[in-house]
């Protein structure tokens, strides 16, 4: 899909903790000419360009995971020194301070806000299926060459609320209007799957793998202003 970098495929780190849909990502991002390296070890990861969190099943269980193996703390570690990450579904809620699923749990706390229980109106659940999603900043670097709106696949049953609005990359609806692309500082979180996502989403990892690779250009103002995390 994307020319070789001169410089050869620029490094990507697939956060191994037990909990996530690992071997799509990873030929997605392989498909969109990264490396991606498959790791659970805090040492390997920290020497990638770039970091990516998927997640499938439940939060505490997987905040569980990560702190016994030490990467709740390199993600924060990452994030705070520029480092782009990206949270695929579960792995977008872990970055925000809490959920109240199977009775709560703290989440990294990158982002400040909670993930509750999605709230149908009458709709089946889980969220399954193609959802168009509306960006709020389309000239994010994460965004480029994206319409607005945008189809992307969802799966899900829980759903972050930002406290800050200005974290808010897009939205979805279901029942109930929900952030589905979110971003602080480094870090880039979706609620749908990338790499379940057709051209649209290999446009996205494309433009994140620009990212890990400093050859996306932050839009003016933009830098200064996303500078300082949370």
């Amino acid at each position: 899909m994307s020319a070789p970098r001169a410089g050869g495929p620029v490094e990507i780190g697939i956060v191994d903790y037990g909990m996530g849909n690992r071997r799509s990502v990873e030929k997605a991002l392989a498909h969109v000419g990264a490396r991606p390296i498959v790791s659970s070890d805090a040492r390997v990861l920290a020497g990638a360009a770039g970091l990516v969190l998927p997640g499938v099943g439940a939060f505490p269980k997987a905040m569980e995971n990560l702190a016994a193996l030490g990467l709740g703390e390199l993600l924060r570690e990452r994030v705070a020194a520029g480092t782009p990450v990206l949270g695929v579904c579960l792995g977008m809620q872990l970055a925000f301070d809490s959920s109240d699923e199977l009775g709560g749990a703290a989440g990294l706390g990158i982002l400040a806000g909670a993930v509750r229980a999605l709230r149908p109106g009458g709709l089946k659940l889980p969220h399954i299926g193609w959802n168009e999603v509306s960006f709020s900043q389309p000239a994010a670097p994460l965004l480029a060459e994206l319409p607005s709106p945008c189809a992307f696949y969802h799966v899900h049953s829980y759903a972050a609320h930002p406290a800050d609005q200005a974290d808010v990359l897009g939205t979805a609806e279901y029942g109930e209007r929900f952030a589905t692309a979110v971003r602080r500082g480094s870090f880039y979180g979706v609620q749908f799957h990338p790499e379940k996502s057709s051209a649209a989403g290999l446009r996205m990892l494309e433009n994140f793998a620009r990212l890990c690779a400093g050859e996306a250009d932050e839009p003016a103002g933009e830098a200064a202003l996303r500078a300082t995390a949370r």
